[in-house]
């Protein structure tokens, strides 16, 4: 068995790691490159491995840097099943066909108005090549053995990240293990089910988004109450860049519970996202790995406006009075917010609220690292409005809570290999390792290949 890195090494966008043993070649996630233009221009080189070939997929959950590539896998020559666990099946079904959509907008866009290096602008992949690739789709249940290939069976495991994500362990006809996290929940997360306990194995591949971060200890839910009470009360807008899968969902459950506690004024919630607004509805259907209630469920659809159309998200921005707005991408890297961003940034009342990690390279990330002048649609938008950064919030475990996850767990791996983080994340996430367990522990390479036997 071989293991060959082809993307979040040294990043947290674009995981793929192709899994080759016995003639069968398996690709574990199948994300697409986020954030600065180098990784973005990785969508569009070749893979570095043939599509054709692959004997299947299996994907740890349906946020688009560990799934968006699919459909372009398709039109590259892949025709297998791409296995996966039932919520992020159903998840996928929103994902990629709106990932189509937006890649097709934004190169109408770059036509339009000229931003573009390349005449004319194309779309990774369409809308109706996303819609196809559904079909690939094959779910499957936590704690269910399956072949994904001759000779390699599988296993996923809950990760407690979003509605479906899991963790998966391969096992080859040998018997060798190779274990991936996928992206770890935490463990006392408000709404998402704990991760469970890792199976024994030889090789791990482990996350490290927040490999040399602690998420502090505050209280969230305040520390929103304080945020919305105070923009309220200078007659200002809250807007979140929300993940819709995931933290549009969490945020909603909590504004829910401040309005019906009266911690905050009954101003307006809107909900700016089809994706997220669906998302929602299929949340409270898998009731399997949330901690919500049905009445909790309820409250969390009703509290917000839904914005399904273009039009209807236009006329928030011509709203008078304060009002919360909450609309993807999570990042501020594509979709509805970058509209409102240009509206409510220019004006010093108004809070922009981010919620979830931003990648190195994206617009969130600039936000939060203090940019003066946010670029959005090829021009420069001056940013007055107050941002404010909640980490608590993270659907991600910190470097302590990852530990400890170990710890409890019955792996004890002959190697651990370090990805899906920054390089300075990565890194410490690797000698924390080294040090607290005495595991060999390593962050590959881009392209790096490495013999498991």
């Amino acid at each position: 068995m071989r293991i060959t890195f082809f993307g979040a090494t040294k990043t947290v966008t674009g995981s793929k790691y192709l899994v080759e043993t016995g003639g069968a070649r398996v690709l574990v996630d199948c994300g697409l490159f986020q954030g600065y233009r180098k990784l973005r221009t990785r969508n569009w080189d070749h893979p570095g491995f043939d599509p054709a070939s692959l004997t299947s997929v299996v994907l740890t959950h349906a946020h688009i840097d560990h799934s968006g590539y699919v459909p372009r896998l398709r039109t590259l020559g892949f025709s297998g099943r791409v296995f996966c666990t039932d919520g992020t099946r159903d998840l996928l079904g929103l994902l990629l066909p709106d990932s189509g959509y937006l890649q097709e907008e934004d190169a109408r866009r770059a036509n339009r108005y000229g931003y573009t290096r390349h005449h004319p602008a194309k779309p990774l992949y369409t809308r109706a090549e996303a819609e196809a690739s559904l079909s690939s789709l094959e779910p499957v249940s936590y704690n269910q053995p399956f072949e994904v290939a001759p000779g390699i069976s599988a296993r996923f495991s809950r990760a407690g990240h979003i509605l479906g994500s899991a963790c998966l362990q391969l096992r080859s006809r040998r018997g060798l293990t190779l274990t991936f996290t996928g992206d770890v929940g935490r463990p006392n997360d408000p709404i998402m089910k704990p991760p469970s306990p890792l199976p024994a194995g030889d090789f791990l591949v482990t996350e490290s988004t927040y490999g040399n971060r602690r998420h502090p200890e505050v209280d969230a839910v305040a520390d929103i109450e304080r945020i919305i009470n105070e923009t309220v009360s200078k007659g200002g807008v809250i807007l979140v860049p929300a993940f819709a899968v995931g933290r549009a969902q969490h945020l909603l459950h909590i504004v829910a519970k401040l309005k019906q506690a009266g911690r905050i004024p009954d101003v307006p919630v809107f909900l700016d996202s089809p994706m997220a607004i669906n998302a929602t509805q299929i949340f409270c259907k898998h009731s399997e790995d949330h901690r919500i209630s049905r009445d909790e469920c309820h409250s969390m659809c009703s509290v917000a406006q839904y914005a399904r159309t273009p039009e209807d998200s236009k006329a928030i921005d011509h709203l008078g009075g304060p009002r919360i707005v909450i609309s993807a991408s999570g990042m501020a890297t594509g979709g509805r917010v970058l509209h409102h961003l240009r509206r409510f940034l220019p004006n010093k009342h108004n809070t922009v609220l981010s919620v979830g990690f931003q990648a190195a390279g994206t617009r969130g990330r600039a936000l939060v690292d203090g940019a003066d002048e946010l670029k959005i649609h090829g021009q420069y938008v001056s940013v007055q409005a107050r941002i404010v950064q909640v980490e608590s919030l993270s659907a991600h475990a910190d470097y302590r809570e990852m530990l400890d996850w170990f710890r409890t767990s019955d792996i004890s791996p002959r190697r651990v290999f370090v990805t899906h983080g920054e390089p300075g994340a990565a890194d410490a996430f690797r000698r924390r390792i080294k040090d607290e367990f005495g595991w060999d522990a390593m962050v590959p390479d881009y392209g790096s290949v490495w013999n498991l036997e």
